[in-house]
């Protein structure tokens, strides 16, 4: 039997993942365009300060799926759109509303990733026939015969390197994954889309997380658990100081993330951040930015990529988030799924709920979820 060739593109409307398929197609491939529908763009429109109608800039909306469909139609391949709005929302969505509620600092891109982008992509992509997605994230996927893993690492264009939000991704779905992009910088690649005549080739990059309206997550908050016919939960509570001292009062801790300085409403001789929230009592610690400053941290629900799993303390470089610059660590397992990351200088703003992510060299090594 001939071997299946057939690759599903995942096409977001952009730039990036559009000239995927235009080189995929121009090289000879058999190619089908998959859009996943995730959201609806007006679904909260109206309620509790959000636009009502979408802001330009935000991934997924219904001229990303038009843009996507005039790309296909122009390059001749197949195209479907496939409605994963429920899964969505119940592995994406309801998880962020959930982690801001306990005082903690969620990143739902990695769990897009993990939970639709790559998992029901795959899935839907073999039930038309197709053996292997490609998408337009920037980052290389090699395997490595020695050690018979699929390695993830860093992209040659280390500004749009996207390898931080890839660090859940499982062996089966790397050896089942392309990333033509990994070995382009930006400014090539949107030559590329101009020399294949797609129209979209100046579109400017989605800034926004989808489904936060104007980048404002307390909108969305309020409006989508009213929409639930659930209220924000009573967390109003005592500003502390470092020191214990109760400073002043605040309405809700859903209000804050650790490092935040504006908005506190207190007034100091010296700028205040927040340190620290308390999901319990209710109590957000402020302090000196000096005092947000720590070598240490812990991380669960780990995914181990360029090795099989930690079996033994391991020099690694960890970034805590999506622009922070990766620091030296020592990574140490720490029990069933856990392990603690001790860096050789403190980093600024270590905050449950977002990840870290192991590197060794340009190797992707791993990643966790800080708690």
């Amino acid at each position: 039997m001939a071997e299946n060739t057939t690759i599903a593109v995942a096409m977001s409307g952009g730039v990036d993942s559009s000239t995927v398929a235009a080189i995929l197609a121009h090289r000879g491939d058999t190619v089908v365009g998959l859009t996943l529908q995730l959201w609806d763009q007006m679904r909260l429109a109206g309620k509790h300060g959000i636009p009502d109608a979408p802001k330009a800039g935000r991934c997924c909306s219904l001229d990303d799926v038009y843009d996507a469909r005039r790309v296909a139609e122009h390059l001749n391949i197949p195209y479907y759109v496939v409605n994963q709005e429920e899964r969505f929302e119940r592995d994406v969505v309801r998880p962020f509303v959930d982690e801001y509620l306990a005082g903690r600092t969620p990143i739902p891109c990695s769990l897009c990733n993990d939970h639709i982008k790559f998992d029901q992509l795959l899935r839907t992509a073999r039930s038309i026939g197709a053996a292997r997605i490609a998408t337009g994230h920037y980052a290389v996927n090699e395997y490595d015969e020695r050690r018979g893993r699929w390695i993830l690492k860093r992209p040659v264009d280390q500004a749009k390197d996207q390898t931080y939000f890839l660090f859940g991704l499982t062996q089966e779905q790397l050896a089942h994954t392309l990333f033509p992009l990994g070995q382009l910088t930006k400014p090539e690649v949107r030559e590329i889309a101009r020399q294949h005549g797609l129209r979209l080739a100046e579109k400017p990059d989605s800034q926004e997380i989808c489904f936060i309206p104007g980048g404002d997550y307390k909108q969305f908050l309020a409006a989508y658990l009213e929409e639930q016919g659930e209220q924000v939960p009573e967390t109003a509570g005592e500003f502390v100081a470092s020191n214990g001292e109760v400073i002043g009062r605040h309405e809700g801790i859903v209000n804050f993330t650790v490092g935040q300085r504006k908005g506190l409403g207190l007034t100091s001789p010296s700028p205040l951040y927040v340190l620290n929230i308390d999901p319990v009592s209710h109590r957000v610690m402020v302090g000196a930015d000096a005092e947000l400053a720590t070598r240490r941290l812990r991380a669960r629900r780990l995914n181990w990529i360029s090795i099989p799993e930690l079996a033994e303390p391991m020099r690694v470089q960890a970034k805590i988030r999506h622009r922070h610059e990766p620091a030296w660590a020592m990574l140490e397992p720490a029990g069933r799924d856990e392990a603690i990351v001790t860096f050789d200088e403190p980093q600024r703003a270590v905050t449950p709920g977002q990840s870290a992510v192991f590197y060794d060299g340009d190797e992707v090594v791993g990643g966790g979820w800080i708690v």
